[in-house]
């Protein structure tokens, strides 16, 4: 329900760890520092691509945000998946193509419509 809830490696994360294998790594050792009495944190790669899919899921991600993925790149996700992690569709969804979206297999589907109505300047910062 928060920002408090999970560790989500995106690409800046990736970029300063050099790999997304390295990322999860030190999630998982950031995890353990956690109160035993507190609820376990999941980790979530976002994944641009099926490569990362695999790095992500064979580092040992709990979850997958598949950012931008075609509906055939998100089947093929699910299917290199093979149940060992949840997958999450984000990216491009709306009220049309949602439907299609959770057809292709996906655990979840993020679906950002609401602020994404209101006007903003879209502004990124990338770790290089």
């Amino acid at each position: 329900m928060g920002l408090f809830d999970a560790i989500l490696i995106k690409d800046n994360h990736i970029a300063v760890c050099g790999s997304i294998s390295e990322a999860v790594h030190k999630a998982k050792l950031a995890a353990q520092a956690v109160p035993p009495s507190a609820p376990a944190l999941k980790i979530e790669v976002e994944c641009d691509t099926l490569a990362q899919v695999s790095e992500a899921v064979e580092a040992g991600a709990d979850m997958l945000l598949l950012d931008n993925m075609s509906l055939d790149q998100l089947r093929q996700a699910v299917a290199l998946v093979a149940g060992r992690a949840q997958t999450e569709a984000s990216g491009g969804v709306t009220l049309e193509t949602i439907a299609a979206i959770a057809d292709a297999g996906v655990n979840f589907v993020s679906v950002g419509r609401i602020t994404q109505s209101a006007p903003a300047v879209d502004i990124g910062l990338d770790w290089n």
